[in-house]
């Protein structure tokens, strides 16, 4: 299956089992952003150990390095390109690079990103700009360059980095936004690969990395806090792999999440509810509109954020 063993610097005894994924990316190379550390560099070594060549990418070249040289210690294949994937030049020649090293790419994990907590009516230019250039162009440059090879290729997966904060969480305002961005990305970009052997997929991770660090600092100068406890990124690789694999090879514009608790799910789509209603004079006005919600003549008003709290009517 493709299987490497993994008695390398810097992977456990826990890294092993749980890389025993039971797929085999034997002759796919696949490109993980942001694999210095944290889930990219699981995700890099679990791809590795089944077998595929992997492109360790991430800014910083001492972290990237040094994943790249336990995945060679552990007997797999990889290199490292440091980049920027903000820059949109730098996006597309690091996977030129995958093209250049290994002939084709059958994987891109989307896979960098930034989380700089902040309440809404606080947001920072600089924190917001930095958030949406690593989450929304890094993605989008980099699946521009991957997505144009894989369509002349007729094959190819890419696994984009969601999260629920896109459905409304307190203090990630720009962290929710650019997740949402990347959500309607990845559907978008599965309709328009229909048919061409492509897929894009998003997977919604729950990991103890880096990103817990600065909410740790955000949410201790207001006041005491406790600490969540997340499972290790190792935890999270199961879905990556499965979506580079021929096992979900009839699966696109999918979101697959893992909560913290563990449990798998699969995430809805923005969709109209039913039922619809037609204007009753054929215009609706403000108090037309009013009377079919309260009425019910629409489908119900929905619940509110990832925690789907039911929003209290506020008495003035």
């Amino acid at each position: 299956m493709g299987q490497a063993p993994l008695a390398a610097a810097g992977v456990t005894p826990n890294d092993e089992a749980l890389m025993e994924q039971g797929v085999d990316l034997s002759d796919k190379a696949v490109v993980v952003t942001g694999a210095g550390r944290g889930l990219g560099a699981a995700v890099g070594r679990a791809a590795a150990a089944a077998g595929a060549a992997v492109v360790v990418n991430d800014v910083d070249p001492q972290p990237a390095e040094e994943c790249a040289n336990a995945i060679r210690a552990a007997g797999g294949r990889a290199v490292v390109h440091v980049a920027d994937i903000t820059v949109w030049s730098q996006a597309e020649a690091l996977i030129e690079r995958c093209l250049h090293e290994f002939g084709k790419i059958d994987g891109l994990v989307n896979n960098a990103g930034v989380h700089l907590p902040q309440h809404c009516w606080e947001m920072d230019e600089a924190k917001v700009r930095k958030t949406l250039e690593v989450n929304v162009l890094g993605t989008l440059a980099c699946s521009a360059r991957a997505l144009k090879a894989m369509r002349a290729q007729r094959f190819g997966s890419i696994v984009n980095t969601t999260s629920g904060s896109q459905m409304g969480h307190e203090y990630r305002p720009d962290y929710g936004a650019s997740k949402g961005a990347v959500s309607s990305f990845t559907f978008t970009a599965a309709v328009e690969m229909k048919g061409t052997g492509v897929r894009v997929n998003a997977v919604s991770p729950n990991a103890e990395t880096r990103m817990l660090d600065d909410l740790d600092k955000f949410m201790l100068a207001r006041g005491e806090w406790q600490r969540p406890s997340l499972p290790p990124p190792e935890h999270n690789v199961g879905m990556h792999l499965y979506l580079l694999s021929d096992l979900s090879r009839h699966v696109t514009g999918q979101i697959i999440g893992l909560r913290a608790t563990g449990e798998l799910y699969i995430a809805s789509h923005p969709a109209i509810l039913l039922p619809t209603a037609k204007a009753p004079q054929g215009v609706w006005t403000a108090r037309a509109i009013g009377e079919a919600i309260d009425q019910g003549l629409v489908a119900s008003l929905q619940p509110l954020g990832f925690k789907r709290l039911r929003q209290p009517i506020v008495e003035r």
